[in-house]
């Protein structure tokens, strides 16, 4: 145990790399297990979809939308989510999984519809574009 002790002192600056390594890990487990972080990959997403009933979200402003949607998505644009909460209140009891373009504004929807009660939220990682390497398909509206 001296020996440890001596370490420490003797090497201050990597025992304290090592202990803010070990703390950014346990946060980031913590976070992770909280479901702060619900993503789900277009393979996934699929798979959801398929089999357990989810619904998709699509957090985009009307203009993106032009380029195509996945199908049978619900379309309220992030700056009007918290006026249109109640448009979703039916899917309540249903995974629901939010996409926009690229993933970061649908994570935003994402935490407001855990902070409304919805358990089941999901985030599409890497968003539309994501969905498009995948050669999955869109629709045109």
């Amino acid at each position: 145990m001296s020996q440890l002790a001596e370490f420490i002192v003797n090497h201050a600056f990597l025992s304290t790399m090592w202990a803010a390594l070990v703390v950014m890990l346990l946060l980031g487990e913590i976070r992770r297990l909280n479901g702060a972080s619900s993503s789900v990959g277009p393979a996934d997403a699929t798979r959801m979809i398929n089999h357990d009933n989810a619904v998709l979200l699509d957090v985009r402003e009307d203009k993106e939308i032009t380029d195509g949607s996945i199908i049978n998505s619900e379309h309220i644009p992030l700056t009007q989510l918290d006026a249109n909460i109640k448009r979703l209140e039916k899917f309540k009891q249903r995974p629901i999984i939010a996409y926009c373009r690229s993933g970061s504004r649908s994570n935003s929807a994402a935490a407001k519809l855990r902070k409304q009660g919805f358990d089941k939220v999901y985030n599409l990682r890497g968003g539309v574009m994501a969905w498009q390497r995948e050669n999955l398909p869109l629709i045109k509206t």
